[in-house]
């Protein structure tokens, strides 16, 4: 007999085009395949993958704040949210979601609370960058670590940091990000109309690094390792990148909604992360399009990479360039098997499939 499908209610900071947001969004486009039934709920409003959602006739909501603003009537207004739903389970995507979350359903009557599944989706996260905001509510949620019924980490260093932090839930479980291999694919036709349209050479070499601008993806390195090459045309796609210094061999892109496109046209994929990465899933999409990876050190990209591309240390410009032109440098033959085999990795180990599926089955465990 099949089981009654899972009600899940997913509460995320944002539904812009980071990675928490792509990944939530390609599980709720699968979510059925899994037997759950998902709603969102966004702290704050819009989002490019609010509109996706939208479309694929998920219920979409935010709760009106503001970033950096925190407002107290987010509370009653989730909790409202939590009881219209009535899910089973209530997963929450990042540390802001994950207070907000325990907060509400706190304010619930027992027999009404879901169970809750916190999300931590980075690792090492320098937190002397960002205020000292930051580093409040992450001590927060390592103190209250143990109210929610599991916490969900996306990557092995996530979890290994998060424990350093003083993380002790009741159950701490890894499930790595899983990639639409479906909508990031080799395409041929797409590389042929992105380069003409960028103005690329249809044999010339070309890089896409995808991140928002931002410290922990030290662009610097990324701009300093195309100043040491320039044959190499690199690409920087993502929110603020249009205002990165200029480059002749740099097209600064900024925040795009066709991002496998972009990524089937080039010839490798980049992360110059210097610190925080989880999972990086612009490695995992990048292979996936048939773009060997060139990546620093952090997070789990290694463990994503295998032996299909090149980590560096992290800012190590210099040694981001040198991989860099290692890989450029094969000849055509073994470059066409690189990238098959970048493919056949990510197709094999990490498919979307069966990262929905793990979500399902720890939901179902905690039932």
């Amino acid at each position: 007999m099949t089981p009654e499908p899972l009600r899940i209610l997913h509460v995320i900071t944002g539904l812009g085009l980071g990675g928490a947001e792509n990944m939530l969004t390609s599980l709720v486009l699968h979510s059925a395949d899994a037997g759950m039934t998902p709603t969102v709920v966004s702290l704050t409003p819009g989002g490019e993958n609010a509109a996706r959602i939208r479309a694929a006739d998920v219920p979409v909501s935010d709760l009106g704040m503001r970033r950096g603003l925190p407002d107290p009537r987010a509370v009653r207004t989730l909790a409202l949210a939590i009881r219209a739903a009535r899910p089973h389970i209530m997963q929450s995507w990042m540390y802001h979601a994950d207070l907000l979350a325990l907060a509400a359903r706190a304010t619930l009557p027992r027999g009404e609370r879901p169970r809750l599944v916190w999300g931590v989706r980075c690792s090492d996260m320098d937190v002397r960058r960002y205020g000292p905001a930051l580093r409040l509510i992450i001590a927060a949620c390592a103190r209250l670590s143990a109210r929610p019924e599991a916490v969900l980490v996306n990557s092995h260093a996530g979890r290994a940091i998060h424990e350093q932090l003083g993380y002790r839930p009741r159950r701490f479980e890894v499930v790595e990000n899983g990639i639409d291999t479906d909508r990031f694919r080799p395409d041929p036709a797409a590389r042929t109309e992105m380069r003409r349209t960028l103005g690329l050479a249809p044999d010339g070499i070309v890089l896409a690094h995808v991140a928002r601008r931002d410290p922990m993806k030290d662009h610097e390195s990324y701009l300093a390792a195309l100043d040491r090459m320039p044959h190499v045309t690199g690409l920087a796609i993502g929110l603020g990148t249009e205002t990165l210094p200029e480059r002749p061999n740099l097209r600064r892109l900024g925040p795009r909604t066709d991002v496998p496109r972009l990524l089937a046209a080039a010839d490798f994929v980049v992360s110059s992360s210097a610190f925080g990465e989880g999972f990086p899933n612009v490695l995992a999409e990048g292979m996936a399009t048939g773009a060997p990876a060139i990546a620093t050190d952090v997070g789990d990209a290694a463990r994503i990479v295998g032996d299909t591309g090149r980590i560096v240390k992290p800012r190590d410009a210099g040694g981001l360039a040198a991989a860099i032109a290692e890989l450029t440098g094969e000849d055509s033959t073994a470059r066409t098997a690189r990238r098959a085999r970048a493919r056949a990795r990510i197709e094999s180990v990490y498919p979307l499939a069966r990262a929905a599926q793990s979500y399902a089955s720890l939901y179902r465990s905690l039932l």
